[in-house]
């Protein structure tokens, strides 16, 4: 009793501030353990889509190669190499009314004549859970930035699709059921 009357507001702070820390570092620790042990449906093969808004070019070649190897930065953590499988670009457009028609039309942007948009499709090994696609402990969702790092180039983009790719083999037992 005589201990109680010795401490002061500070103390009961303290001692307060104790309590909850201990709480919220245990509560994070289950949630913790709950993520790490989603269920993992099966491992795949993903393609994911990288768009690159108002890349300036100074020249008429693209700066990503089919099939070359670039490395990928995820959420500004380094991750890995991976296989450029396509990539698409264009001239920067621009909307226009139509003279003859009714409407607008989409028209290369003369005022911005090397600004270009590419689309590259990346490919990867990753694992299925019911959160969606999961590789190198980064998921792999629509809208997540992306750096893109290759020879000459650096770029950041950011994730437009997802997808899991189906192998031929696959496509024939399901036709054959």
């Amino acid at each position: 009793m005589n201990l109680l009357k010795k401490l002061r507001l500070v103390d009961y702070i303290i001692i307060f501030a104790i309590i909850v820390l201990v709480c919220i570092g245990t509560l994070a620790v289950f949630k913790k353990k709950n993520f790490a042990n989603l269920p993992i449906e099966k491992e795949t093969k993903i393609h994911f889509d990288v768009f690159f808004r108002g890349i300036t070019l100074s020249s008429v070649e693209s700066p990503f190669k089919q099939d070359e190897n670039a490395f990928i930065t995820i959420r500004n953590v380094p991750y890995t190499k991976l296989k450029i499988v396509a990539a698409v670009g264009q001239p920067r457009m621009t909307i226009v009314p139509a003279k003859n028609k009714v409407g607008f039309v989409a028209t290369e942007d003369i005022s911005m004549p090397n600004l270009y948009d590419f689309m590259v499709k990346l490919e990867d090994t990753a694992k299925k859970t019911p959160d969606g696609f999961v590789a190198g402990g980064n998921k792999i969702k629509m809208g997540i930035p992306v750096v893109i790092e290759g020879e000459t180039y650096k770029y950041s983009g950011t994730i437009s699709n997802v997808y899991e790719v189906v192998e031929e083999k696959e496509v024939q037992e399901t036709q054959e059921k």
